[in-house]
């Protein structure tokens, strides 16, 4: 109920922002994760050799729905949480690189806290094999860079078609940037009570650092 929630507040959020076109993105990140993520379950593509509790709530094709928004809040978030700082940049196809390649960091900074819990602490989803970084392969944030990468640069080229770049809500911008803040520190508190402490201290300093460049680029516009 928590994953889905957070997911409508960012489709609700593109949709506020951008109308029809962010309603029809967040169907496609909605369903293209899906795809992604039964991919990885059957294949071990993208991010390594995993499957689902079937706790994890209701299901399509193997993969929870809680997926798909889930995803849809993380791309909602760090969109927001992004925005401002390619705006600093002039020239509009480095404004592109620059959103995308740091709304890539900005997703798996998220997974950094998200995965060591989700899958150590509440098991809603079992690796196979070890990694390094509490038992989770490398491969993993590798595939959670590229395809919030592959999301970003298509949502941008969207954005930059409606010449909204530079269009803020403002009700829903800033409550995107709340709620990845408060979403990390969820999963921090989670994790500290669980006895992790690498991880959440980790998230926690480098999202700040985030945060901290975001509201210095929208003092400054």
């Amino acid at each position: 109920v928590f994953l889905i929630a957070a997911g409508v507040l960012g489709g609700f959020y593109f949709y506020r922002e951008y109308k029809i076109f962010g309603l029809l993105f967040s169907f496609f990140v909605f369903f293209s994760t899906i795809l992604v993520e039964y991919l990885g379950v059957q294949y071990g593509l993208f991010f390594g050799h995993y499957f689902y509790n079937p706790d994890f709530g209701l299901y399509i094709a193997d993969i929870p729905l809680t997926i798909g928004t889930a995803w849809l809040m993380v791309i909602a978030t760090t969109h927001a949480l992004v925005k401002p700082m390619a705006l600093v940049v002039k020239q509009p196809f480095f404004q592109w690189i620059i959103y995308a390649i740091v709304g890539a960091f900005a997703a798996v900074i998220m997974d950094l806290i998200l995965d060591p819990v989700a899958a150590n602490v509440k098991q809603y989803w079992v690796w196979h094999g070890d990694g390094l970084y509490y038992g989770i392969p490398f491969s993993n944030f590798v595939g959670w860079f590229f395809i919030a990468l592959t999301l970003h640069a298509l949502l941008w080229l969207g954005v930059r078609y409606l010449k909204r770049t530079k269009s803020y809500h403002p009700y829903w911008h800033s409550r995107m940037v709340l709620l990845y803040i408060l979403m990390i520190a969820m999963f921090s508190i989670i994790a500290f009570i669980n006895n992790i402490f690498f991880a959440p201290l980790l998230t926690i300093v480098l999202m700040s650092a985030l945060v901290w460049v975001y509201k210095r680029t929208r003092r400054s516009q």
